[in-house]
């Protein structure tokens, strides 16, 4: 049992980051104790609330107090294993949603296991993996459809690469960040543009052969421009919302819903299965373990992704630097 602190990112108060020594977690007979190697910041989810621009009234508006210990995409060994736990070992790597501490329990079965070929730097994208991979598989997308991605940040890249694992061609990622296009794969069957620089109706019928989308990802969690997504969807296609927006989006449901005859789709990760059923076994691990064979396999890489990377003891200005601009940051990762 280690017997140093636990150093901790803590949000203390708005705009206020600092790195506590907390005392390490005692796990539980079904628990296990883990170092932390990797962390991975989500600049939607922390810098909203380090901003404390929380919407008021929102499902956040009633859990967020400070000070505020942040993070859920952990990857991390174990050092320790509660006498009841079976199936995972001291030494095992274990991705979890334990926050940015040096030291997190975890129960036993929440734990991912990482295999081996598969690095610390590519599986903390996990997370984001497992609610891109909900989302695709509840938008229904499949092989030979044309689909469209809205919004090319974390979620948007790892969408655009997951689509096509499904055998979706071509894939049309959209962004007003031209930074962003670049992180798309070099691939022939993916193609990137600015709709403010393009018309996107045009760029997505260029691509698919004159067609429209089947299935468009709503990424940009943009209430302002939802509704002109829908002009590169083909009637009775799929839109499917992968954001959180925050706001309102003014929607006329003849000519997006019922004219077209579109389907709407809500993907939040919390839709995925509890528990893995014959209708349904896409659970959270599953997805995470697929996620995890795509790595190791070289379907396709994610730590090109990898924009910024600090030691724990740079977490206050790495923040410091995030909140204030975060036109350039792709996937951040604090090391331990």
């Amino acid at each position: 049992m280690p017997t140093d602190a636990n150093q901790t990112v803590v949000f203390s108060d708005v705009a206020t980051v600092t790195v506590e020594d907390r005392p390490i977690p005692d796990p539980g007979t079904e628990q296990v104790l883990i170092r932390s190697d990797r962390t991975l910041v989500s600049t939607g989810t922390e810098l909203t609330v380090l901003s404390g621009d929380v919407p008021a009234g929102s499902t956040w508006d009633d859990h967020i107090e400070y000070p505020f210990t942040p993070g859920y995409n952990n990857v991390g060994t174990v050092v320790k294993a509660g006498e009841d736990v079976e199936g995972i070992t001291e030494g095992q790597r274990v991705a979890t949603y334990g926050s940015h501490a040096e030291y997190v329990s975890a129960d036993a079965d929440a734990c991912r296991p990482i295999p081996e070929g598969v690095s610390d730097d590519a599986a903390v994208f996990f997370t984001i993996a497992e609610i891109v991979m909900n989302g695709i598989r509840r938008g229904e997308a499949t092989w030979g459809e044309h689909a469209v991605v809205y919004g090319l940040g974390l979620l948007g890249q790892l969408a655009v690469r997951i689509s096509q694992a499904a055998g979706a061609r071509p894939v049309v990622g959209f962004d007003v960040a031209d930074s962003r296009l670049e992180y798309l794969p070099d691939d022939p069957g993916v193609v990137g543009a600015n709709p403010i620089e393009d018309d996107a109706t045009t760029v997505v019928r260029d691509a698919s052969g004159g067609r429209l989308a089947d299935v468009v990802f709503e990424l940009t969690g943009n209430p302002d421009v939802i509704a002109d997504e829908f002009d590169v969807l083909r009637d009775q296609g799929r839109f499917v919302v992968l954001s959180s927006p925050r706001g309102e989006t003014a929607f006329d449901f003849h000519d997006h819903c019922n004219s077209p005859s579109y389907t709407i789709i809500g993907a939040h990760n919390s839709s995925h299965p509890s528990v893995a059923t014959p209708r349904n076994p896409w659970t959270q691990h599953r997805h995470a373990e697929l996620f995890f064979e795509y790595l190791a396999d070289d379907t396709f890489g994610v730590e090109s992704l990898i924009s910024h990377r600090e030691p724990v003891s740079e977490a206050p200005r790495l923040y410091d630097t995030l909140l204030a601009d975060r036109t350039d940051a792709m996937g951040v990762v604090l090391e331990w």
